[in-house]
């Protein structure tokens, strides 16, 4: 049989309607609890000699179509769902790592991740360094006898640089370590790390996936062995998993992914343009911009450039802080992926945990601005941050 299409696997994928009586819509399982035929039967599915439910924090119908579906989507073997972002990020690192071992970062991280990085050294020894990740060089002289996982975002939040996974597995590959790939801002339907060559895929399902504005969660996708460790150690043990409400609406928002990410990208593209030109722009980081030294290594690993624009307003944190307070259509917001414009100051908001120093080191400035592009008419966007910028 012919390989559907992404598109299609978006809205079908991981779902049998035949063993659901024929519901269209995947059913929502909100129980806790799952009820044995017999105790002979109990005891098999807790020693894993029987397939089947035990116990909502141990699976769920409704979360594991959607554990499946993402699995496709990601073209990874088994993919696990969290209760958010940082739970699926926290269960991989807690999973790869013990106490003394080294994490190879990308050049910037998401405020969070960078917290949960400080934790995991000051309470385990867990150290981690940035590196540049520019060259196969920069990776091998960077992983240490140590290394444990090579983590990454691509595009980079916020400054949206763009790390070259194919180069990053192979240099891995020599090491014999895993790459962990932050896909929140791409999406599988922009980006597909493993068909790149990298071992797990994670994700705040809040962004695109959800679509929505409307739910917290995360996933991790990759191979089956890793996955399984995860879902039988750290998910199971430290427990932050999805709600199936919450697997429910995200199933929901999947279904119109690929139509709202082409609107994301080509709102996106527009802005970047207009932005470019204005006089009170300082600089726009944005993959799809041909000047952008990031620009052939985005174009080769990504189907679109994102929905995320990245700009520096000329002058002080003072100027970017009003400009943002001029604005009335779009919101200020730290989220993003959602239909609504969100606008956000990284250096005291999403990344306020991360020291100054280091800060400036990952290129945010005090006048940098992180831009979701929403689903609006992009003129009407456009009008917003124009009046705004010439109104300062």
């Amino acid at each position: 049989m012919k390989k559907r299409l992404l598109e299609t696997e978006i809205i079908h994928a991981g779902y049998n309607d035949d063993a659901h009586i024929g519901s269209l819509v995947p059913p929502l399982y909100q129980t806790s609890t799952f009820t044995f035929d017999s105790a002979d039967q109990g005891e098999k599915r807790f020693a894993g000699e029987e397939e089947g439910f035990v116990y909502y924090r141990l699976g769920n119908p409704t979360v594991k179509i959607l554990e499946d579906r993402m699995a496709v989507l990601e073209g990874a073997e088994k993919a696990l769902a969290f209760g958010s972002g940082m739970a699926a990020v926290s269960a991989v690192l807690f999973s790869l790592v013990k106490g003394g071992d080294h994490i190879l970062c990308s050049q910037g991280v998401y405020g969070c991740t960078f917290g949960l990085l400080q934790l995991m050294k000051e309470k385990f020894g867990v150290t981690h360094t940035f590196s540049q990740m520019r060259t196969k060089e920069d990776f091998l002289s960077a992983i240490q006898h140590n290394t444990s996982c090579i983590y990454i975002e691509t595009p980079i939040n916020p400054t949206m640089k763009v790390v070259d996974l194919k180069l990053a597995s192979e240099a891995a590959s020599e090491k014999g370590i895993p790459v962990i790939v932050d896909n929140t801002f791409c999406s599988p339907y922009l980006q597909k790390p493993i068909e790149l060559g990298c071992d797990i895929v994670v994700h705040s399902a809040t962004k695109y996936i959800c679509g929505h504005g409307d739910v917290i969660a995360g996933i991790a996708a990759g191979n089956r062995k890793i996955m399984e460790k995860i879902s039988k150690t750290t998910q199971k043990d430290i427990g932050g998993v999805v709600s199936p409400f919450d697997a429910w609406l995200l199933l929901r928002g999947l279904k119109t992914l690929a139509v709202r990410m082409d609107r994301h990208c080509e709102n996106a593209e527009k802005l970047a343009e207009a932005l470019v030109r204005h006089p009170s722009v300082e600089g726009v980081f944005y993959p799809g911009d041909p000047t952008n030294e990031d620009y052939m290594t985005a174009k080769k690993q990504m189907r679109k450039f994102g929905g995320l624009v990245s700009f520096t307003i000329k002058g002080t944190k003072d100027d970017a802080q009003a400009f943002m307070d001029r604005l009335k259509l779009i919101k200020i917001a730290v989220s993003l992926g959602d239909a609504e414009t969100l606008i956000q100051h990284p250096a005291t908001m999403t990344h306020a945990v991360v020291p100054a120093a280091s800060r400036q080191q990952m290129g945010i400035t005090d006048n940098l601005l992180r831009l979701s592009v929403g689903l609006e008419g992009w003129e009407d966007i456009w009008e917003d941050l124009k009046q705004a910028l010439e109104k300062g």
